[in-house]
């Protein structure tokens, strides 16, 4: 096969080392080797740079393993003219030939004849957005997760109040919960904290605030609180870090707002998985294809096998079917009517996620074409047909039977 490159190199990278093996062919087609072991600290990944300078290589392959090939992609993105990170399953190995040196061989071999293709590296500021949001998710999940926690504790001391108050953590929830944290029990006087609407429940709260708490219980209901405050605490000084990283990409942002479902938070997470630049995918299929959030496309002796989806980026699914969910509750927007026509056939899990897939083509129009406006085709876009057009439809399924059936139009 004739190569491509006629330098380049191959990195197989782990916690402590990379080896890299350097690929030179000559003109009249001769390969020579030269393979190196570094260590991944900083002036050893610095040292490895120089040696690639110092040999003119432009081009670097590795495997993405976990999170170790972050420091050297790094280190590499400004002295190399292309790396490229490669998924692993795509370069497997010969079988019997697993050593380091023989990965990274078998990596510059194969980006030498051009055989290698790489995986999506967003810049460098839509990766600074990324951590920011992708620790956001985190740390509402934990703030879910000690929720459920404190209800948990609630039951156990016979308080049920999640059986009367929707939020226990809302405005009238927190009263409740800070006063029995402080050491009070009448029953009366806790509903009396009561807010807004809630104030309607007072009887229901007093049955349900009437329960038997100790001081061990008290001790670790308030440091629960303590810990939902801190986590609330660092939601909101990231919200405002996340406001300062994406202010470059404030159009972008709005325009995405305008998706019914899309709420300016889901926008902030959905640029920072994709970027703004849909240079990087030929078309809104292909991204979704690079989602997975498309059906799978298995079928072999003529017969479909499956069509679950792939697993993919598990932060961008969770936006895209959180978008969807909230899309599907809107009115008189085309995606609300999308979603009961495809739950009717497929079920309501399958709906949602067709739903986030319409969602994701829409953003990647908006983001390649900057002129593109959203239009809403409405609910009607999806309206039952006609009676005529439904009872042709149905004649030629008796048809197919073997039905000859006549139809007149009832008095």
């Amino acid at each position: 096969m004739h190569p491509v490159y006629s330098i380049c190199c191959g990195l197989d990278v782990h916690k402590r080392t990379v080896t890299a093996c350097l690929l030179r062919i000559g003109r009249r087609g001769q390969v020579t080797r030269e393979t190196q072991t570094f260590e991944t600290t900083t002036s050893q990944l610095l040292a490895l740079a120089d040696w690639l300078t110092a040999n003119g290589c432009e081009h670097v392959a590795m495997e993405s393993t976990g999170v170790y090939w972050k420091p050297v992609y790094n280190i590499l993105e400004g002295v190399c003219q292309e790396v490229m990170l490669v998924n692993a399953q795509h370069i497997k190995n010969v079988p019997g030939r697993k050593t380091d040196v023989k990965d990274a061989e078998w990596i510059a071999e194969l980006l030498s004849c051009g055989l290698l293709r790489g995986s999506f590296i967003p810049p460098r500021e839509i990766r600074e957005l990324r951590d920011l949001t992708r620790y956001r998710k985190t740390l509402i999940e934990q703030r879910a997760d000690q929720c459920n926690r404190i209800q948990k504790l609630l039951e156990d001391c016979n308080v049920k109040l999640a059986s009367v108050a929707t939020d226990i953590l809302g405005v009238s929830g927190w009263a409740m919960l800070n006063a029995i944290a402080e050491g009070e029990s009448d029953p009366q006087k806790l509903a009396e904290l009561a807010r807004g609407r809630m104030r309607k429940k007072i009887p229901q709260l007093v049955q349900a605030l009437n329960g038997v708490l100790r001081d061990h219980q008290r001790w670790l209901l308030r440091q629960q609180l303590n810990h939902v405050r801190h986590l609330e605490q660092q939601i909101g000084e990231l919200t405002q870090r996340i406001e300062q990283v994406s202010a470059p990409f404030f159009p972008q942002l709005e325009k995405l707002s305008q998706i019914p479902g899309v709420s300016r938070q889901l926008a902030q997470t959905i640029v920072a998985e994709i970027g703004v630049d849909m240079r990087q995918f030929p078309s809104a299929a292909h991204l979704a294809s690079w989602a997975s959030i498309c059906p799978g496309n298995r079928q072999s002796g003529g017969k479909r096998q499956s069509g679950r989806t792939r697993r993919g980026s598990r932060w961008l699914k969770a936006a895209l079917t959180e978008a969807a969910w909230a899309a599907s509750h809107t009115r008189n927007t085309y995606l609300a009517a999308r979603y009961p026509n495809l739950a009717r056939r497929r079920g309501r899990k399958r709906a949602v996620l067709g739903v986030g897939h319409t969602i994701l083509k829409i953003v990647y129009h908006h983001l390649a074409n900057p002129d593109a406006e959203y239009t809403d085709l409405g609910l009607d876009y999806h309206a039952p047909p006609s009676k005529e057009q439904l009872a042709a439809k149905l004649l030629r399924q008796l048809d197919k039977l073997g039905f000859k059936v006549a139809i007149e139009t009832a008095a």
